[in-house]
């Protein structure tokens, strides 16, 4: 299967940026408490939103990549309309499960704003970190979407004749 011509996607840049902020972030912690036998008290936080931030960035440019790991077995078996089909349900069982993630996710991020919730280790607000998972959610399913219209308007390869 061909690969989407190169778009900008902001969240290449949004994965890029975090992964790039945990790096720093770590090891700016070792340097210090090598030295000083100290660590930075906001390591963790910042490095565990910036994981999260991370896979769901990385997430969707996989979804819009075709890149996620999956067995193939029954999609070579399946004829042209077969297929269609099983990318369809693939499209719609990945709507549901990001769909309640953007729900539930945005609902704790409300509430978490609604009571003022600080985080224990710096006392931030808790929702500042939450409300990445509806939007990058969101990513996912626009990415998957984008995809899944991708494949669906794709030629047929037989299997063993991709390049």
């Amino acid at each position: 299967m061909s690969k989407p011509k190169s778009r900008f996607m902001p969240e290449s840049w949004l994965g890029i940026l975090a992964l790039a902020g945990i790096t720093a972030i770590s090891l700016a912690n070792v340097v210090v408490r090598y030295a000083t036998d100290v660590s930075f008290a906001f390591t963790e936080e910042f490095s565990v939103f910036l994981m999260v931030v991370l896979a769901f960035a990385g997430a969707a440019v996989a979804a819009r990549n075709n890149e996620h790991i999956r067995i193939t077995l029954l999609e070579e078996k399946l004829g042209h309309t077969g297929r269609k089909v099983l990318y369809t349900l693939q499209w719609l069982g990945a709507m549901l499960v990001l769909a309640l993630v953007a729900w539930y996710g945005g609902e704790l991020a409300w509430e978490e704003y609604s009571w003022e919730s600080l985080s224990p280790g710096l006392g931030y607000p808790t929702w500042l970190y939450l409300i990445w998972l509806p939007i990058l959610s969101l990513a996912i399913m626009l990415r998957s979407t984008q995809n899944w219209w991708q494949r669906l308007r794709q030629p047929v390869v037989e299997a063993g004749h991709e390049s």
